[in-house]
């Protein structure tokens, strides 16, 4: 297990730390590539719905209903499928509207919209208003993602494959996400160097759901133990899918575009399984 868990907070480190990338992108871009963006964000949930359901879900299944029997074991699987759906949901519900990373940002809106006026003066109302919308989207994304890199632990630990392709399906909708924290603050702060930090840090707290789940689980994982937390990745998977990657992709670009994305995230994703049968 201490290999694969090596591994499993490297991937997790990866995926968290792509927030930087989108921190990044907001500097030195003055249009945003919808068309890219939308397909990118449909692959990234075409990856993680195929997981979910057609690898996640199946091996919990698999795990529970060996230790509990199939009745037992089926009803645990859903519910515990269902758990992790109102966990991230509950995360959510705790994040205010108007400062939640999950809304559909592009550069050039962000600009516009908060921009129309420029600080003058580093102190001023304006600033302070952007600063704090930086920050309290940081704060937010950071919450949000904690879930996130557990789900990406326990899917290395199960499978290394699975990992890997959660990893970067993880990525990719991280992207925009650091667009979101980044430019705020470098607006309001005139500092680049600041803004790239903190849309890099925000992704750290993936890692640490990754470290914790480790010295939670490392003496009692067990085939149940993992049963039951599989299920509730899918959950949590299903849920980032419906709720934050589908909308922002449509939003992104025309809905074709999103479709094209799932769907060749479902198709990369199945053959490369089959591949490494």
């Amino acid at each position: 297990m201490l290999s694969n868990a090596i591994l499993a907070i490297l991937l997790t480190l990866f995926a968290g730390l792509s927030t930087g990338i989108g921190g990044a992108i907001a500097f030195f871009t003055k249009h945003t590539n919808k068309k890219l963006l939308s397909i990118s964000l449909g692959f990234s949930a075409g990856v993680m719905l195929y997981v979910a359901f057609v690898e996640l879900f199946f091996q919990s299944q698999t795990f529970i209903t060996s230790q509990l029997g199939d009745k037992l074991g089926n009803w645990i699987t859903v519910l515990s499928f269902f758990a992790g759906i109102a966990i991230i949901g509950m995360i959510d519900v705790l994040i205010p509207s108007c400062e939640n990373p999950h809304e559909a940002h592009k550069v050039e809106d962000m600009r516009n919209k908060n921009m129309l006026k420029r600080c003058k003066h580093k102190m001023s109302k304006k600033c302070r208003h952007l600063y704090r919308l930086g920050i309290f989207t940081a704060i937010a994304l950071t919450i949000h993602n904690f879930p996130e890199g557990i789900a990406t632990f326990v899917s290395t630990l199960a499978d290394v494959k699975l990992g890997i392709a959660i990893a970067i399906a993880v990525a990719i909708h991280n992207i925009p996400e650091g667009i979101a924290i980044s430019v705020p603050i470098y607006y309001s702060t005139k500092n680049r160097k600041k803004a790239f930090l903190y849309s890099s840090l925000t992704g750290l707290s993936e890692p640490l759901g990754a470290l914790i789940a480790y010295f939670i689980l490392r003496n009692y994982f067990n085939e149940l133990i993992a049963g039951i937390i599989f299920a509730g990745v899918a959950g949590i998977m299903v849920y980032i899918s419906l709720d934050e990657l589908l909308p922002s992709a449509r939003e992104y670009g025309k809905p074709h575009w999103a479709i094209l994305g799932v769907i060749s995230g479902m198709g990369v994703m199945a053959v490369s399984l089959l591949l490494l049968i």
